[in-house]
């Protein structure tokens, strides 16, 4: 048994980390301070749970030590959160990975595969978004996330520490939160059906995305750890694929209502070739299916 280490292994994506790597018979530490809350739906019996702050080196440095992989997932990821309360989220985002960092350089580990955003794009005129185009991030969070990336690259030119870093776009599936950053238009239409009201479309829903199921997102990440890749290289984990809103909207079906359009990016699609190229990852869950899994576990006829 392999020992894996997932920071924020209690949250969203972190939680479908740990069912996995337990599923492989990897002995799955996880570090959680919780701040998302607990749902008994995101944890795994046969993995080891550890109240900690990433933050705080001298309380991670022991549970790091002798992981074969590191998956960093922990964050503050609510854009709008980081707009008001940056300099909490500075110290999360950045302050908390660099002890991360640290602790797997200091206790052996192989390597970190680290958590980052399509929101380090920004707005961009060309589509699709290539790891090669210039950073521009628009929110104290995507300016957080690329700072993450050039921190891998320093620990792993300065101290040989191997990591990879993985651009999500747009995460669904389930145990989502129709709260949180990731995937927010599916999530709170599917909770929005559920309790039997319209879904909301703000402006026109001609805004795009490129929605990546959870599943998906695992399998970038495993792959990622045990490729041959770790000079703090970046790959897109996107479909591939853009969709409107009013996309979603039609396969969910049901009815909606419009509301005042929200300043926010007109459109988003990942080049996956990188990531397919490199770490043999392909997208797998076709949109419709994965809104189908979550409608029936919703109970949405």
């Amino acid at each position: 048994m392999a020992k894996m280490v997932v920071t924020g292994g209690a949250g969203f994506i972190g939680s479908h980390i740990v069912d996995a790597l337990v599923a492989r018979g990897d002995e799955v530490h996880v570090i959680d301070n919780y701040a998302g809350g607990k749902r008994e739906d995101r944890f795994n019996a046969q993995a080891t749970y550890h109240e900690a702050d990433i933050r705080y080196y001298d309380e991670i440095a022991p549970i790091i030590a002798g992981a074969e992989f590191v998956f960093h997932e922990a964050a503050l990821p609510r854009v709008q959160y980081s707009i008001e309360n940056p300099i909490e989220t500075f110290e999360v985002n950045v302050n908390g990975l660099v002890a991360v960092l640290h602790a797997a350089h200091q206790g052996g580990v192989k390597k970190v595969v680290f958590a980052s955003s399509g929101s380090v794009y920004g707005d961009q005129d060309t589509m699709p978004l290539v790891e090669t185009m210039e950073r521009a991030p628009k929110s104290p969070y995507g300016l957080q996330k690329y700072i993450g990336e050039i921190t891998c690259k320093t620990w792993s030119d300065v101290y040989q520490l191997p990591t990879v870093c993985l651009r999500y776009f747009n995460v669904y599936g389930e145990r989502m939160d129709p709260e949180g950053a990731y995937a927010l238009a599916i999530a709170k239409f599917i909770k929005q059906r559920t309790e039997g009201k319209p879904m909301t479309i703000w402006g026109d829903g001609t805004h795009s995305r490129d929605f990546t199921h959870v599943r998906d997102v695992v399998q970038a990440n495993i792959l990622a750890a045990e490729s041959s890749v770790g000079g703090g290289e970046i790959f897109n984990i996107g479909a591939g694929k853009n969709r409107t809103v009013n996309d979603l909207v039609m396969i969910i079906g049901g009815p909606t209502v419009t509301e005042e359009p929200r300043l926010e990016p007109a459109h988003a699609l990942a080049d996956n070739s990188k990531a397919r190229t490199m770490l043999k990852w392909e997208p797998t869950v076709a949109l419709e299916d994965g809104l189908a899994e979550l409608k029936k576990e919703s109970g949405i006829a």
